[in-house]
């Protein structure tokens, strides 16, 4: 494989340590070259349509520049925007999160493929040079999820009893920023809370809704199409 052969890859990730440690694992394989680097889910959108990489690597819990058209800091809603103007784009979620909900979110999305930061030393390069060959990488494990997964009884139930409307606007923000990947530092930064409110709101709507734990919320939110991009 010649240098102009080489896997072009385009790093987001708002981590300057991690980016600098993954630029030296790529830069060190024969067949891959990091073309970019972006730390905001605009920059990202951006450096994709400029540099079009063979593989965009995104992290889900990328933030959004004040005053930015992607309203909710989000990989999620950058990868919709991405697959939007450059539907031929292989994009790999680089995330924190092992939960079926966001593998849905990302897969959906348009995403190809979905790495643990974890497991990232072990499986990275293999997902990457996968999704670049044109196939979708996915953790066995999570293959399994995907075959075999079920929403909850209580997602299903929630969402079809209207449940949703009995949430304040507030309790509906927090949900969708929540089931976009965010922690609740960033949903308390997003939306000028404290992170102790934050979590009054996320436990308030978890009741209301009878759900438990932030995955069945995730998995609330794809059904109810709450992660569908909004203008």
């Amino acid at each position: 494989m010649t240098s102009n052969e080489r896997i072009r890859v385009l790093l987001a990730d708002d981590h300057a340590v991690l980016r600098a440690g993954l630029c030296m694992l790529l830069e060190a394989q024969p067949d891959m070259v990091v073309v970019g680097e972006a730390e905001t889910a605009e920059q990202a959108v951006a450096m994709d349509a400029q540099l079009k990489p063979d593989v965009l690597l995104m992290d889900l819990s990328l933030p959004s520049s004040p005053g930015s058209p992607i309203t909710a800091p989000s990989g999620l809603e950058a990868i919709r925007r991405i697959r939007a103007g450059r539907p031929e784009a292989r994009i790999l979620a680089l995330t924190m999160h092992d939960d079926e909900g966001y593998l849905r979110a990302v897969l959906e999305a348009g995403g190809a493929g979905y790495v643990l930061k974890r497991a990232a030393d072990t499986e990275l390069l293999s997902a990457i040079r996968a999704v670049w060959r044109g196939g979708t990488y996915l953790h066995p494990e999570h293959a399994r999820l995907l075959l075999g997964g079920t929403p909850s009884a209580p997602a299903r139930e929630a969402t079809a009893d209207g449940s949703y409307e009995l949430l304040s606007p507030r309790e509906q923000q927090v949900l969708r920023l929540i089931a976009l990947g965010h922690t609740n530092q960033q949903v308390a930064d997003a939306l000028g809370l404290s992170v102790k409110t934050v979590e009054t709101y996320k436990s308030r709507l978890m009741t209301k809704l009878d759900l438990t734990g932030r995955a069945a919320l995730v998995r609330y939110a794809l059904q109810r199409g709450l992660l569908e991009e909004q203008e």
